[in-house]
């Protein structure tokens, strides 16, 4: 049987985890695939791995980040059908609601692809006496995305298309029950230029980031 693994760093890493979790057909009730559970350890590795990238990845001019977006949406844009039966297959929902999904994520994508000019920070000449306000607008870090089974590709991608573009590093842990489609995002986004900005891990650090 499939087993749905951790992406870290462009690749795919088989865990060393003993626990797994079933992934159903909602439409047949069959299991089709199982998703590793990573433990407390692989997600400090990801995490470490986000924070190595952070360094180039946040160095890495606002054009040319642009220009990975926009690569991105056109491999969404020729990806929409495999997508969409994915998410029918391990989310349940029917082909039309499941392209409408992919659509909406992909129109915050475009959003992203417009950086450039949105990263641009302002300047307010006295706003008191004497005094001038700038604003300027640099990457934080790593960020993380906790999401839903419900949304498996849109939810994800209202997060990591904004915290990529504008610089930083991302974590993203989907839903066990339909983890494949975050697989597929990842691997687009490594096709698109972005290999070391996006570690995806399958499971069990949303337990790991509340315990902690």
């Amino acid at each position: 049987m499939e087993t749905v693994q951790n992406y870290i760093a462009g690749e795919i890493v088989s865990s060393h985890s003993e626990r797994f979790a079933p992934v159903y057909n909602p439409a047949t009730g069959e299991q089709i695939k199982q998703v590793v559970l990573s433990s407390e350890q692989e997600a400090n590795e990801a995490i470490e791995v986000a924070k190595q990238a952070f360094s180039s990845w946040s160095k890495t001019s606002p054009l040319k980040r642009a220009r990975v977006m926009f690569k991105f949406k056109s491999l969404l844009e020729a990806n929409t059908d495999k997508l969409a039966r994915l998410i029918s297959t391990e989310h349940g929902k029917i082909y039309s609601d499941a392209v409408g999904e992919v659509t909406r994520g992909l129109e915050v994508v475009e959003f992203a692809c417009g950086i450039p000019h949105l990263q641009k920070g302002e300047h307010s000449a006295n706003v008191g006496t004497g005094v001038d306000s700038h604003s300027l607008m640099q990457p934080v870090g790593v960020c993380v995305g906790i999401t839903p089974f419900n949304f498996p590709a849109m939810v994800p991608m209202w997060m990591f298309p904004i915290a990529l573009a504008t610089g930083n590093t991302f974590i993203l842990k989907p839903s066990e029950k339909d983890p494949s489609t975050a697989l597929l995002l990842a691997e687009l986004l490594k096709e698109a230029g972005c290999q070391m900005a996006c570690s995806t891990l399958s499971m069990a650090i949303k337990r790991w980031w509340i315990r902690s």
